[in-house]
C-alpha cells in the first residue's frame, strides 16, 4: 500500500529530474575542475549522454541508482518501493534495458563511454582517478 495519496505522489513524482542532478552536478564539477572541457546532453547521440567529450569520442552517463537499476548487490540505494510493485518491476527493467542498448548504439557509432552510478559519487578520489583513466 502506497504511503501517500495520489495528488501527494503526483507532486513527489513532479520534482523527478531527469538532468542537472546532484550526482551529474558532482561529476561535471570534478571533471572540469581537472582540466576537462564537455557538451551536455546531446540530443543527436542515442540517450542523450551527460557529459560528451567530442574531440576525445567519450561519453561519460551519470545514473542514478534506484532509476536505472544499478544491479551492484552492495549498493544501498537500488532497492525496489514497497508498493505497486507491478509497476515499478517492468518498469525499472525496462530503463536498465534501453540503457544497454543505448550503450551498445554509441559504441556501433565508435563513441567510448564510462557509466558513473550515484553510490560511486561519494569517494570523490577514486570518481577522479576513473575520470582521469577514462579520458586520459
Amino acid at each position: 500500500m502506497d504511503t501517500l495519496n495520489p495528488a501527494q505522489r503526483s507532486e513527489r513524482m513532479k520534482r523527478v529530474r531527469g538532468r542537472d542532478t546532484k550526482p551529474e552536478l558532482l561529476v561535471r564539477c570534478l571533471a572540469h575542475s581537472m582540466g576537462y572541457r564537455f557538451r551536455l546532453h546531446r540530443r543527436d547521440l542515442p540517450g542523450t549522454p551527460d557529459l560528451i567529450f567530442p574531440s576525445r569520442m567519450k561519453v561519460i552517463q551519470v545514473n542514478g541508482c534506484f532509476w536505472h537499476k544499478h544491479l551492484d548487490p552492495k549498493c544501498p540505494l537500488a532497492r525496489l518501493p514497497k508498493s505497486k510493485l507491478d509497476f515499478w518491476g517492468p518498469k525499472l527493467e525496462t530503463n536498465r534495458k534501453r540503457d544497454e542498448r543505448n550503450l551498445a548504439s554509441l559504441a556501433a557509432l565508435g563513441w567510448s563511454t564510462l557509466v558513473i552510478w550515484e553510490c560511486e559519487t561519494k569517494h570523490r578520489e577514486d570518481l577522479m582517478a576513473r575520470i582521469k583513466e577514462f579520458l586520459g
